[in-house]
């Protein structure tokens, strides 16, 4: 401690003192209050809540899932804002979030409500994100391999029974439509989920060669015209998947992957394996995916052709870490007006 007598500290440990402050304060986001979002009036009217146990028949919300991770909490908070803004009934879409289970819910809580003081939520804590670790294999992006990016293949289990529809999103993605005509489509008989599908992409670039050369592997896509499809926009069924048991499906090739390593990149394999070519259609407007680009090799995606419902940042570059570097791509812009983080310290002149 110095006193008056004592002779004044350096000014380069007051620099270093001073951006230990900074740094510190950095730490803690904190996010401003969003606007509050009225249905409008041709909306049916509910009373039912996250922790209702209503006949779902009854239930005429709209249900959003998503993970809630300190990363990617800043990206989250976007796109829920992006949600509600472009909600006819933003009153009526109730939202679910998967945390891990080592996750601070109640500061998690806390950040949600401060933010959106009307949402309807429930966070749900990943307990089974130990297990699902001994199931991972290593990918070739290590950001991949954290278990809360396989919470999706539990979602069935982890919602309440009364959920039957939800829309799956990513955290870095905003809409820029009414969600509930994404929520709405149509899956057919027998169709356990929907996404856009992208059939000129590469197929096989996705699975090993030790894959396609076994033909008891490679036969699994006999038969399906199978598909690249991108998991973070996809509308699930739930009551299908439970009555299908698809969450031990997918846990199977879990399984044998790390047997024998019959593909490279994350949790998509398995989906692709157990969904591809058995999935409704969804038209590409909803995942223009792929704005992430490459921070290696600093790229910078533009918009597929086409009209634009959904922006999804999907890749290496996450648009609120370029604009903070001050290296933003041009579509970064779109995202900015959702970013609801707050300057958390500021220097008084």
């Amino acid at each position: 401690m110095w006193t008056k007598s004592s002779p004044s500290p350096p000014t380069h440990l007051l620099i270093f003192l001073l951006f230990l402050l900074i740094a510190a304060a950095a730490a803690v986001q904190r996010f401003k209050e969003a606007p509050k979002y009225y249905n409008s009036p041709n909306c049916p009217t509910t009373n039912v809540t996250c922790s209702s146990s209503e006949d779902k028949s009854s239930d005429p919300s709209v249900h959003v899932a998503m993970t809630l991770d300190a990363a990617y909490l800043r990206g989250s908070m976007a796109a829920i804002l992006s949600v509600l803004q472009h909600s006819s009934c933003p009153e009526s879409i109730q939202f679910h979030f998967v945390a891990s289970s080592s996750a601070d819910t109640a500061s998690l809580r806390s950040t949600l409500s401060g933010s959106f003081p009307y949402l309807k939520f429930q966070i749900y804590p990943f307990h089974d994100d130990d297990a699902v670790a001994g199931l991972i294999s290593t990918s070739i992006r290590s950001a991949l391999d954290c278990p809360l990016n396989y919470a999706r293949n539990y979602l069935a289990e982890l919602l309440p029974g009364r959920v039957r529809r939800v829309v799956y999103l990513d955290s870095d993605l905003v809409l820029v439509d009414d969600i509930a005509k994404l929520a709405a489509t149509p899956l057919g008989d027998d169709a356990v989920l929907a996404a856009p599908e992208y059939c000129n992409a590469n197929f096989t670039s996705y699975f090993t060669p030790t894959f396609w050369s076994n033909p008891s592997l490679s036969l699994t896509f006999s038969g399906r015209e199978a598909c690249y499809f991108n998991t973070g926009v996809m509308v699930m069924d739930l009551e299908r998947w439970r009555v299908g048991a698809y969450t031990a499906k997918i846990v199977e090739w879990m399984e044998l992957q790390k047997r024998m390593r019959i593909y490279e990149l994350g949790s998509l394999p398995p989906f692709l394996l157990v969904f591809a070519g058995k999935i409704a259609p969804v038209d590409h407007r909803w995942n223009q995916h792929g704005l992430g680009g490459d921070n290696f090799r600093g790229l910078c995606r533009d918009l597929h052709p086409g009209p634009v419902s959904l922006l999804h940042w999907s890749g290496k570059g996450k648009p609120w870490a370029r604009l903070d570097a001050n290296r933003p791509c041009p579509l970064d812009a779109l995202w900015a007006p959702y970013d609801l983080l707050q300057t958390s310290f500021v220097l008084e002149s």
